[in-house]
């Protein structure tokens, strides 16, 4: 009889697991099994900014997905090496011409020649109002697999802007390139949720080598503590942008790596100059002053920084040799009576009868950022200064839409992302420049940067990058708090894999899970 009931049991335990199986789900993250019984490989990234679009000549993900790519490319030294464009050559100040790799094809199998990429760039330049401004391409000639370019003007940058993740060249015949982009890279597009999910799967006719990955899925969600939460459980194998707060746990997990690298950005406040107490450099001093660089960096990074002296980071050869501006509320109190503001009877500081209050944006895709606003916020108290901060959700959109509503920002971006300065004098401090939302408008800054930007040799450029650095210091147009880390969690199955410090390149053929 207790024979009998045993048998009972098992029989039904072996329907309910076999129905289990046939449901579709799996525990095991590494795939599923294909058909001729070889194990399918697949990995789950996920990022903190979600993409609205993948058009790689407007969004980034096109190349991190390494669903595009460019015709050059930098490298772990942030030396400029051919990517899709095996050689090139400066014929004279204005004109380049590229050579394009022979067997290179789009997804769907289409060759890539110079007729090709000449196609993709004047959809660039047509789409992208900073490309178009950072190429100063005049014209263009295509025939067989070379390229030139005629720019307007002298453009020694050029090549280091083609590694502009926004310059990637792909087929314009597709049929929605916001979408379903097709490109070059080791993945093509299976299906995009926008600002939710990217499905890849790999290209086997790839130009560049076996791609080891069967598919990728990208997930997006800005909020730290759930991205720390998804790579504990497993439900991701990479991790961008962890919180400092959240990392002991992680560190603990024998089977979880925590890669921690200096990067090309800085964190920073942002100043709206349309404002005119922020029109005073002395209250802009002064809440530059307000910034303790230390504890940023030891207390809210948890170590994983670097102090700032200026936009770019240290080890850079134009980023200037002065120390990082001192945390001094005695001096930021006294510049600020310099301005004309006195501490009414409430202990606020108050000018023309007017409260000094400011309000300060922030957004939790870099969950540091809040941190940092709070502490200013904090500090600006201490002194009579009332900051009312208010975080939004897609922080670039707000400063450049809502500039009557902010008066200064917590922002990070990329100053140097291939490994030249000139990048972020044009699009930070040229009136026109797209990362310019805050309006400065410095002439002695225009003057250098127009120079800069006709600038072929490396050390009067360089020189030329340490005068500007050392007005932007004088000037205060921006207050820059720290170079991050980039931390990235990953789980131990994935192998051939490390994070770049120029945050362009996360999806690649040679990545591989056990």
């Amino acid at each position: 009889m207790i024979k009998k009931h045993v048998f009972m049991v098992l029989a039904v335990l072996l329907i309910f697991l076999t129905g289990c199986n046939n449901s579709g789900e799996s525990e095991n993250t590494a795939g599923t099994a294909e058909p001729n019984g070889t194990e399918e490989k697949s990995l789950t990234l996920l990022y903190s900014f979600p993409s609205k679009t993948i058009d790689p000549h407007q969004d980034a993900m096109g190349v991190r997905a390494g669903i595009a790519e460019t015709l050059v490319r930098i490298d772990e030294n942030l030396q400029i090496q051919p990517w899709l464009a095996e050689s090139w050559e400066q014929i004279d100040e204005r004109t380049w011409i590229f050579t394009i790799r022979d067997g290179v094809t789009f997804h769907d199998g289409t060759a890539v020649d110079g007729e090709a990429v000449k196609a993709s760039f004047e959809r660039a330049l047509e789409v992208n109002n900073a490309v178009a401004s950072s190429l100063k391409i005049e014209s263009m000639e295509a025939n067989g697999q070379e390229i030139s370019f005629i720019t307007t003007e002298e453009n020694p940058a050029l090549i280091s802007e083609l590694v502009h993740t926004n310059t990637s060249i792909v087929n314009v015949s597709a049929d929605d390139i916001s979408e379903q982009p097709l490109g070059t890279g080791p993945f093509q597009v299976a299906d995009f949720t926008s600002e939710s999910e990217i499905k890849l799967k790999k290209y086997n006719e790839y130009w560049d080598g076996a791609v080891n990955l069967d598919e990728v899925t990208i997930n997006f969600n800005s909020d730290g503590n759930v991205r720390a939460l998804a790579l504990q459980t497993g439900e991701a194998d990479i991790v961008y942008h962890l919180p400092p707060e959240a990392l002991d746990p992680i560190e603990q997990d024998e089977n979880l790596l925590v890669e921690s690298i200096s990067s090309l950005r800085v964190h920073f406040l942002l100043y709206n100059n349309k404002k005119p107490a922020l029109q005073d450099v002395n209250v802009r001093k002064a809440l530059d002053m307000l910034v303790n660089r230390e504890i940023s960096v030891t207390e809210i990074m948890n170590g994983h920084g670097t102090a700032a002296n200026g936009p770019f980071h240290p080890d850079f050869n134009f980023a200037g040799d002065m120390e990082p501006e001192s945390y001094d509320p005695e001096r930021a109190a006294a510049l600020l009576k310099e301005a004309g503001y006195e501490t009414n009877e409430n202990g606020m500081l108050e000018k023309d009868g007017e409260i000094l209050e400011l309000t300060l944006a922030t957004y939790q895709g870099r969950p540091e950022l809040p941190l940092m606003a709070q502490y200013i916020q904090g500090e600006a108290a201490n002194i009579g200064i009332d900051i009312n901060i208010i975080t939004v959700e897609e922080i670039d959109s707000y400063l450049w839409e809502q500039q009557d509503e902010w008066d200064l920002a917590t922002y990070s971006v990329l100053t140097a992302p291939r490994g030249d300065g000139g990048y972020f004098f044009n699009v930070a401090y040229m009136p026109e420049g797209s990362l310019n939302p805050g309006q400065i408008n410095i002439p002695e800054i225009n003057e250098i940067t127009a120079e800069l930007n006709v600038t072929a040799n490396e050390e009067e450029r360089i020189a030329l990058k340490n005068m500007g650095v050392s007005i932007i210091r004088e000037e205060a147009p921006q207050s820059y708090i720290l170079h991050p880390h980039i931390i990235v969690g990953v789980n131990d199955r994935v192998k051939n894999w490390s994070p770049g410090s120029e945050e362009y390149y996360f999806i690649t053929n040679e990545m591989d899970v056990e």
